[in-house]
């Protein structure tokens, strides 16, 4: 990795670097310890007693939607793929608003009336169903310990960027740091470590932007210089084709209101009447912070038609190699500061959903009470964290996969039953049963057979398309059929619903 290879040919670049970052480890240790002596019942630890302010839950909710994807895996797509991968934050523009709109009051009631703490509590008091709720809790545990794999070997790059350690010890450090305050503090620390990471990455995002347009000679020369070599790259599909541009839109736009780590924050809010800010508060974060996904992909493509960067041999390198040779480098420390930020906080909120899917949904599910819930929960939070480094370790083709298997996951399994039920009444139990069912085996199977080369999907298709498409047919379609024969949502999931029409955020 360039940024590796400069800390080791540099010696004030390296001492720059970790001076940052050990400053960012006493900052998030320092809220970890406060949170800690404030996390003493089970739903502080999974909701932050609901006392949360609105700004700080759509800041926290930017940052853990936004990973280290956007600093690094983003402006490389950029650079390889042209505007066309700018198709995946899209939707962004409209997710916040359509979460808000669908889910963050109906679920703040939920929690209100029902005492709900997590996503599974949500389905199960919807429909009545032990079935609906211990299969979703199922399928964030698989999701989870998936998902957490790709961040945490994210998280190791990072951290042996910063301090030379290896890879490995790199894994195991980010790791094992992050579980601290997870497991300590809980959703309070991780709530909190998220609005500092979100400021973090927002300033550094908006500092790195304004870099951009200096090398690049604003966006007018940044534009001329691109279509003079390649015009396809800044036409609406770039590289890609239609369908594979508009498949992203449609996978990360629907298939955010199915991800746990994202909608589990409207539990937290103090007052449900603040939720109409969240939209504009998140959106208008999101867009700062993917200034620097966007205007780093497009100026280092610019500068190497130019001549004045040479052609990337990997198209991660793109953030490094702009950061290195036209920042200052404090603002490259404060920027891979802002990774190991966004990387952390999509790793503490995913600690945490999946703990209270292994300690509580499953349980309820199979008819036994939870009971040492604080206790349990930061075990388990230990246990997930360890499974997650330890599949970190192996090789990164395999990391990759379960990254694609776990977002695809969380959105083909969650979004029918959650999001779309939660709006519907005529969604029925055996809907949610059969839609949670499909989106397990669908995404398992097509996402492994086409791991394994067993076939390719054509161009633009994606397994976590047809499999979010899947569940969705299949949870109309089953719901319809057996209408007749069910109760319907009790009348204060009933009431629950309605007023959500009605009320600020629904």
């Amino acid at each position: 990795m360039i940024f590796t290879q400069a800390l080791a040919e540099s010696t004030q670049t390296s001492r720059v670097v970790a001076t940052v970052g050990v400053a960012y480890i006493v900052i998030v240790a320092g809220i970890a310890a406060w949170a800690s002596r404030r996390t003493r019942t089970a739903s502080d630890f999974y909701a932050a007693g609901r006392g949360i302010g609105i700004w700080t839950t759509a800041i926290a909710s930017m940052a853990a939607t936004v990973s280290g994807f956007s600093f690094i895996g983003g402006p490389g797509l950029i650079y390889r793929l042209g505007f066309g991968a700018v198709w995946i934050v899209l939707p962004l523009s409209v997710t916040a608003a359509m979460s808000g709109w669908v889910l963050a009051t109906r679920l703040r009631l939920l929690a209100e009336v029902r005492g709900v703490l997590t996503v599974p509590d949500a389905i199960a008091a919807r429909y009545r169903s032990p079935a609906a709720q211990g299969l979703s809790a199922v399928a964030i545990v698989i999701a989870v310990t998936s998902y957490l794999a790709t961040n945490v070997l994210a998280l190791g790059v990072v951290m042996d960027g910063v301090f030379g350690i290896g890879l490995v010890p790199g894994i195991w450090l980010g790791a094992l740091f992050t579980l601290a305050y997870s497991a300590s503090g809980g959703i309070l620390a991780g709530v909190y470590a998220d609005l500092f990471q979100g400021v973090l990455m927002s300033v550094a995002s908006l500092l790195v932007f304004g870099y951009v347009l200096g090398a690049g000679q604003g966006l007018d020369g940044i534009s001329r210089s691109i279509l003079a070599a390649d015009p396809e790259f800044l036409s609406p599909w770039g590289h890609l084709t239609p369908i594979a541009a508009i498949s992203f839109f449609f996978v990360f736009g629907i298939g955010t209101l199915g991800q746990p780590h994202v909608v589990h924050k409207y539990y937290m809010i103090r007052d449900a009447r603040q939720l109409r800010w969240h939209p504009l508060i998140m959106t208008g974060s999101m867009v700062i912070a993917q200034l620097l996904f966007i205007g780093v992909g497009l100026v280092v493509k610019a500068l190497v038609v130019r001549g004045e960067l040479a052609p990337l041999v990997r198209s991660d390198d793109a953030t490094p190699a702009f950061l290195l040779g036209f920042t200052p480098i404090t603002l490259a420390a404060l920027v891979f500061a802002g990774v190991a930020a966004a990387i952390m906080s999509t790793v503490n909120s995913f600690l945490n959903v999946g703990a209270a899917a292994l300690t509580r949904d499953i349980p309820l599910a199979l008819g036994r009470v939870p009971t040492g819930g604080l206790r349990w929960g930061r075990i388990a939070t230990v246990v997930i964290a360890l499974a997650a480094a330890t599949v970190a370790t192996l090789s990164g083709t395999l990391v990759a996969f379960l990254g694609i298997f776990g977002w695809g996951l969380f959105a083909s399994t969650l979004v029918p039953a959650l999001a779309v039920g939660l709006n519907w009444t005529g969604a029925t139990r055996q809907g949610a049963v059969a839609s949670i069912a499909t989106g397990l085996a669908v995404t398992l199977i097509l996402e492994t057979l086409a791991y394994l080369k067993v076939f390719t999907f054509p161009a633009g298709v994606t397994a976590t398309a047809l499999a979010l498409v899947s569940s969705l047919l299949v949870f109309i379609v089953v719901s319809l059929a057996t209408a007749r024969t069910d109760a319907g949502p009790d009348p204060d999931i009933r009431a629950i619903m309605d007023a959500g029409r009605g009320l600020p955020g629904a």
